[in-house]
């Protein structure tokens, strides 16, 4: 296929080879963003008039049929028409007409559908006289079977696949295209900020394909391979360290080999850490896995207990931090593993909320304390952690978000839902007023879909995703905005094995992709829904 899709230089050559030899040549000229059966009857009735057939496509930056045209990049749309046996050359034509380039190859025939028969669009009409200036002529294909690709996508969008119409509509915002999105992302160097939470090691245990013990009907698995991991807290720090940010960890540290051994490496990719020294062991979750698939966790915790004075020092630190840093933002995260009880929760916040521009909070597990994390500009929760917090089960999601909001005082929420996504709430500028009408609207809410098609390791998504709307927020970006880059960058992180720091680079590529290859979550939902399998997302 590779051999059929030419260059400039190789399509002229190629065409004056043919002179020479005697070889007429037909030519087809159109976007194909869907190949679809009337493109193949199209194309065998090209092929029938002449003994070699090229295809030029329009390329991605002149294509001018809506908002997310192509759907499919160039490169990919060539290798299509490559692949079909009816197709002997495929060209790529970066100009806005096939005109200038049907001057250039002159070819002995150019087929167009029978809808140009009648049409008097003067690029149509420059590309006529260029074809017969050259010595070819002009035929129209049959048009039997008539097919529109703006017309199969449309219906792809809007009945087949919610989320990708909603992906739509989010690329059109005037606030998420790349531009700005990537100029909001610069922003985000030398932006001070604070992580106060636990560090835990994550450890992946690479295993041996599973037998049966012959004492008894258990699992055997044979460790192979060890992967360490930095969890929690300290992964917050790597991610906005990695996105351009200078983080300051403040964190609980055991004063042994271990501790020092993770200090030295979160110094070295620029991260600040003011540890509080304490004498137990860094929390271990070892997860064992046969190829990508997680069998087996284990929970090496010695839950940490702080005394009086260890309270008052872990808030002295934090406050510290923020004064002598100067920090625009702060991220409180409670992985439930006892540095923060209820009370320090609600000290730490009060001290850090006039220090700070930014202050959101982060939880995860059953230990943890959401509630008493008050007046931040953000909080995110997943959706069971919310509902589990406040024992409401039942209830409609915003309503729960509302409780939330209202009773820690805070801004805004970004309420995570695995493969359904994450929405953002926050409240509306009357919300106070409709306090007392259950029936008026009191939040916002902004739904942005899973942007990860496939989810190789969800582990750490809710730590990516926070860095990033956090420092959108610090950066004077919108909620939205926030709430976008923060699912790219859990999109990254769902796509690799293992807790890995997600780079601004890394952020800028996903949004790429989002914005100029969105047709595959399209392409996997309709597959899906043939099938009667659930939609392939990922947070």
């Amino acid at each position: 296929m590779d051999a059929k899709i030419l260059s400039r230089d190789q399509l002229l050559a190629f065409r004056e080879d043919a002179r020479r030899r005697g070889r007429s040549v037909v030519h087809c000229h159109g976007c194909f963003d869907i190949v679809h059966p009337g493109h193949i009857r199209h194309l065998r009735y090209a092929k029938a008039l002449g003994d070699v057939l090229l295809v030029s496509i329009t390329g991605d930056a002149e294509m001018k049929k809506g908002t997310g045209r192509p759907l499919i990049p160039e490169e990919l749309r060539a290798e299509n028409l490559a692949a079909l046996d009816c197709v002997d050359w495929v060209y790529v034509e970066s100009r806005p007409t096939a005109a200038e380039l049907l001057a250039e190859v002159r070819p002995d025939v150019y087929v167009k559908g029978r809808e140009y028969e009648s049409n008097k669009d003067p690029r149509f009409q420059a590309e006529r006289q260029a074809v017969e200036a050259g010595g070819g002529r002009v035929v129209f294909s049959s048009g039997d079977v008539v097919f529109s690709s703006t017309a199969l996508i449309s219906a792809i969008e809007t009945s087949i696949d919610p989320f990708h119409a909603r992906l739509s509509q989010l690329a059109a915002e005037p606030s998420l295209q790349g531009p700005e999105l990537f100029s909001l992302i610069s922003a985000f160097r030398g932006k001070r900020l604070l992580v106060v939470g636990e560090t835990i090691l994550d450890t992946y245990v690479f295993c041996d394909r599973p037998e049966v013990a012959g004492e008894s009907p258990v699992m055997t698995l044979r460790p192979l391979e060890r992967r360490h991991y930095d969890g929690g807290a300290a992964i917050i720090a790597r991610h906005a360290a990695a996105m351009g940010a200078r983080p300051v960890l403040v964190t609980a540290m055991p004063t042994d080999a271990q501790g020092e051994a993770v200090r030295r490496r979160l110094v070295a990719e620029g991260v600040e850490v003011r540890p509080l020294a304490v004498d137990r062991p860094l929390c271990e979750k070892q997860r064992f896995l046969v190829g990508t698939q997680k069998v087996v966790k284990l929970d090496l915790v010695e839950r940490l207990v702080l005394d009086a004075a260890q309270q008052d020092r872990l808030v002295e630190l934090a406050g510290d931090a923020a004064r002598e840093s100067g920090c625009h933002a702060a991220v409180i995260a409670d992985f439930g593993q006892g540095m923060f009880s209820p009370v320090v929760l609600r000290r730490l916040c009060r001290v850090l909320r006039p220090l700070v521009a930014v202050l959101a909070g982060d939880v995860s597990g059953r230990r943890s304390h959401l509630r008493s994390m008050g007046e931040m500009d953000l909080l995110c929760p997943s959706e069971s952690e919310l509902r589990e917090a406040f024992a409401l089960t039942d209830r409609a999601l915003p309503a729960v978000a509302w409780e939330l909001l209202e009773e820690t005082r805070s801004r805004a929420a970004l309420v995570t839902m695995g493969s359904e996504g994450a929405i953002a709430f926050d409240r509306l500028p009357d919300a106070d007023a409709a306090k007392e009408d259950r029936f008026r609207t009191r939040l916002r809410a902004e739904h942005v879909p899973a942007l990860a098609p496939i989810a190789i390791d969800p582990l750490g998504c809710g730590d990516a995703l926070i860095t990033g709307a956090t420092l959108a927020l610090a950066a004077g970006g919108s909620l939205l905005a926030g709430a976008f880059i923060g699912s790219v960058a859990a999109a990254v992180q769902a796509q690799r094995l293992g807790n890995l720091p997600v780079s601004a680079t890394d952020i800028r590529h996903g949004i790429t992709r989002v914005h100029s290859a969105h047709l595959t979550f399209a392409a996997a939902d309709v597959v899906a829904a043939r099938r009667g399998e659930p939609a392939l997302r990922a947070s």
